[in-house]
């Protein structure tokens, strides 16, 4: 994408696909491997050190943040320890140092299920639908938590992703690869999430439909939801981020707002071809 045609308009001005709750300010520190201030953040994975069962350490004191009405993208060499920290923040893997912390609660021991209950979504980067289930019926099974009606969440997904509405009585197998993330994105904002989570939602698919992505996550964005986001396409993605954290061998290399890392020269060296 050229640039953030919404840079200067964020903001909380249609709050009805989300809930509420939680304010915070977080101290950008660009070009250093140092923990941020995060002390009130909404979604925090604060100093986290851990990996999957008894294995060894993959993340060291890594450090990930985002507010509402933001987008954080976190970028990095293959085996930076992205997804990984993306999943210890959702409750996939053992944090043995540092916690997670939502709207200013600790959920650092909660399961990944106890998680979306607190109003987490996340979207991981394979696997995400039920290819024999309907559009709809994919989305139905997004407010599998929810008691109340949904249809106006459902009517405010099929407005962000008009095509879902018009093969909704589709099985959701036969949708080409950008329309199958929607489904994706769409499922778990049907769970009127506090914040979203996307694990590489623009791999594999062609550079059109990942402008377009991108759009829709902007727009979802604009609504008070805070996105976190694992992302390969790193200038792309940094062109559109509020805060951006370069992670190397599990810890923090660079941290700070998407322009700022796009313009630092090591960062454009290293991550970004130059």
């Amino acid at each position: 994408m050229s640039g953030n045609p919404y840079k200067d308009d964020r903001g909380n001005k249609d709050a009805s696909i989300t809930k509420q709750g939680g304010v915070g300010v977080l101290e950008s520190r660009p070009g250093t491997g140092k923990s941020m201030s995060s002390a009130s953040a909404f979604l925090i994975g604060d100093t986290m050190t851990g990996g999957y069962g008894t294995g060894p350490d993959i993340l060291h004191d890594c450090t990930i943040a985002v507010d509402p009405g933001e987008i954080a993208v976190i970028v990095g060499p293959n085996g930076a320890g992205k997804s990984t920290a993306m999943k210890a923040v959702f409750g996939m893997l053992n944090v043995r140092q540092g916690s997670v912390r939502l709207d200013g609660e600790d959920i650092t021991e909660l399961t990944p299920q106890d998680r979306v209950a607190k109003g987490m979504g996340f979207v991981p980067q394979t696997s995400n639908i039920f290819t024999s289930m309907t559009v709809e019926e994919n989305l139905e099974m997004g407010a599998f938590i929810r008691r109340d009606d949904f249809r106006g969440t459902m009517a405010q997904v099929y407005d962000l992703f008009p095509i879902l509405k018009e093969k909704r009585n589709q099985p959701a197998g036969e949708l080409s690869g950008g329309q199958r993330q929607q489904v994706a994105v769409g499922r778990a904002l049907m769970t009127q999430p506090k914040v979203l989570m996307l694990d590489e939602p623009t791999a594999g698919v062609s550079p059109i439909v990942m402008d377009e992505l991108f759009d829709r996550i902007i727009e979802v964005a604009r609504t008070g939801i805070p996105i976190l986001m694992v992302e390969q396409n790193a200038r792309q993605a940094l062109e559109i981020a509020d805060k951006g954290y370069v992670l190397v061998q599990g810890r923090n290399a660079y941290t700070g707002t998407g322009k700022e890392l796009l313009a630092d020269p090591e960062v454009r060296k290293s991550f970004l071809g130059g």
